[in-house]
């Protein structure tokens, strides 16, 4: 079945390794064929710009624009959601192209925040950079998994963000010794609130994600979740009023102590997510290398299930250079799920002859030296 929503035309100008480029689609799965150095990547990163963030590569954004152009990098996008057509432009602000500003037009009107980008779209991606998310901090995983709550809250990006922000400004105050009673009470009940909300909207995902997971059928590992942190503990079976209490009790308590670490030491960007291979019961930092990937594979797909029933978002997938690592069933089993899915899913690889399965159902456009050698 063919997906009503997705990527109609793609419009780069002075984005890495494009000075310009532009290419219309239907809403089919895309191929990204090529060899190594040919612009791939660089086409899923420019549509990971359709979420708030700094992209798949998680770049500063001057090292976005095109090497050794002056010329502010620009991405255009035009949408299809059943019958309305959805336009969506950002790049680096034009009046100011030397900043960290990025600006974002959707449908011609220029937007406050990137969360705005929140209502419209949703983007899950799968990079070879995400191996080791099991075995790296879990800065890492945090953010793994608020990329997927912005598929199903729009206002988690912004809470998110305003979230970090207040953080930053309490743990700036109690740095300079500066103990304004009615300033860190006011800061800190912003913590609390939007603390509370940010955990909520995680447990809430994660949960939809675990009961997908154990309907999953035998080719991923069905791979159990769960959240760890303060905040998550305070929660199970306590009322709302009762955590806010305690979360500001802790605050106040602790700001000695915060002062002298240099950062706020309760608090929802403290939590971990948690992964469990189900039949070796085990963490998934201990498993394999090709375990892991299998179980990251898992929940990404998991989630693009969840999201492509959504109405309120247009959904995208973007997985890079995944199916050169699995074998001949598991690439097969991953191709039926996708052509399953409403949704359009764009992958990556150097070797065309992995993805035959696929043709008639899918559009592979080969590349080369950033410029489109065919279409098909």
């Amino acid at each position: 079945m063919i997906p009503i929503r997705g990527v109609e035309r793609l419009s780069l100008s002075h984005f890495r390794c494009y000075e310009i480029f532009s290419v219309s689609l239907d809403t089919r799965p895309v191929i990204l064929t090529g060899p190594n150095g040919a612009g791939k990547t660089n086409l899923l990163e420019s549509l990971s710009f359709l979420i708030p963030g700094r992209g798949l590569r998680r770049s500063s954004l001057s090292e976005v624009r095109r090497h050794g152009s002056t010329d502010p990098w620009a991405i255009s996008i035009q949408l299809q959601d059943e019958e309305e057509q959805i336009h969506i432009g950002t790049g680096l602000d034009p009046e100011s192209p030397d900043s960290e500003r990025r600006i974002t037009k959707i449908n011609g009107e220029k937007v406050k925040s990137q969360s705005s980008l929140t209502e419209w779209v949703s983007v899950l991606w799968l990079t070879p950079q995400m191996d080791r998310l099991f075995l790296e901090g879990s800065q890492g995983r945090r953010r793994f998994l608020d990329r997927l709550v912005y598929g199903f809250d729009s206002g988690h990006a912004q809470r998110l963000n305003r979230y970090e922000q207040v953080l930053r400004e309490r743990n700036l105050l109690l740095r300079q010794g500066r103990y304004d009673p009615h300033w860190l009470n006011g800061l800190e009940e912003i913590l609390v609130d939007e603390g509370i909300a940010l955990t909520i909207a995680r447990r809430e995902v994660v949960a939809q994600l675990s009961s997908v997971l154990k309907h999953k059928g035998n080719a991923f590992p069905q791979a159990e979740l769960a959240l760890e942190g303060t905040v998550e503990n305070l929660l199970d079976g306590r009322s709302l009023l009762d955590v806010e209490e305690e979360m500001r009790r802790f605050l106040q308590a602790s700001r000695e102590q915060d002062r002298l670490t240099g950062r706020t030491s309760m608090g929802p960007h403290r939590s971990d997510l948690l992964v469990v291979h189900p039949e070796k019961k085990q963490p998934a930092a201990l498993c394999s290398t090709g375990e892991q990937k299998a179980l990251l594979l898992s929940i990404v797909m998991a989630s693009a299930q969840l999201l492509s029933v959504r109405a309120d978002t247009i959904p995208l997938l973007l997985l890079d250079e995944v199916v050169a690592h699995l074998d001949a069933s598991r690439r097969s089993a991953l191709f039926d799920e996708l052509l399953k899915l409403k949704i359009q899913a764009w992958l990556t690889g150097t070797d065309v002859s992995l993805f035959e399965e696929l043709q008639g159902n899918v559009q592979f456009l080969s590349l080369k030296e950033a410029r489109l050698v065919s279409k098909t």
